[in-house]
């Protein structure tokens, strides 16, 4: 009998018993998905590289009752240059742990999936600080969590670089120092926001401070609506 082919993103992997392990997929056909997968512990599995973290492949699968095997892979992508570098790997585990906790099991999430195979081929082949940052943006509005970056959300009135500003947590938006009352922040962590959202911007702002401000920022609005922490995140912005 043919398996259930899942061209699928490996995000955790969890001992189980001696030699094997239990898998969380984040496939393009079925959303995420737990998956065992026997004997990977032994040395010389054929299946090894299917357990490893950011294992981009076409997984085989049989399915009894509600529980998924995985029976055979074939690697996509194994994103080597993510294991060379200990920011790289820090940058792309916090984007499979933050996509495990914005998708639910049984529920098709093809735009998170799509998301974060291209956040690793950009950790991968440039700037990982940078390709974080949009992918939690992007993620983050795809899930519903939309951050505003235009005007002060309560006045109208134009932020700039220069201004400080306030962020609120629970409306994803900013305003002036004075409009608001929440998450005190500055026009350099809004820039860099700007920025890796695809807007206008300025260059002359864009500094690694900023990065990890903009990156801290993102942690506190990422915990405040999963209700749930990034320990990867964390690790990287202290590696910055």
């Amino acid at each position: 009998m043919e398996g259930i082919r899942v061209n699928a993103l490996m995000l955790r992997a969890v001992d189980y018993g001696e030699n094997d392990k239990i898998l969380t997929l984040l496939t393009a056909e079925l959303g995420k998905i737990s998956a065992g997968i026997k004997g990977v512990k032994k040395a010389g599995a054929k299946l090894k590289f299917a357990a490893q973290p950011f294992c981009f492949a076409e997984y085989i699968l049989s399915k009894r009752g509600e529980r998924y095997t995985v029976t055979n892979a074939s690697e996509t992508e194994s994103f080597y240059e993510i294991r060379t570098d200990i920011n790289k790997f820090y940058a792309a585990s916090a984007v499979c742990e933050s996509a495990n906790s914005l998708t639910y099991g049984g529920e098709e999430d093809n735009a998170i999936f799509t998301l974060a195979v291209q956040a690793l081929s950009n950790i991968c082949n440039g700037d990982e600080c940078s390709a974080l940052i949009k992918f939690l943006l992007s993620a983050l509005s795809a899930s519903g969590y939309t951050i505003g970056l235009d005007n002060c959300s309560e006045c109208g009135s134009p932020l700039t670089s220069a201004d400080k500003m306030r962020f609120d947590l629970n409306a994803g938006t900013f305003t002036c120092w004075d409009c608001g009352t929440g998450y005190g922040t500055s026009g350099v962590t809004y820039n860099v926001l700007r920025m890796c959202a695809g807007k206008t911007y300025s260059p002359q702002y864009i500094t690694a401070d900023g990065q990890k401000r903009a990156l801290r920022l993102l942690r506190e609005y990422f915990t405040f609506k999963t209700d749930s922490r990034c320990t990867s995140l964390t690790e990287y912005i202290r590696l910055l």
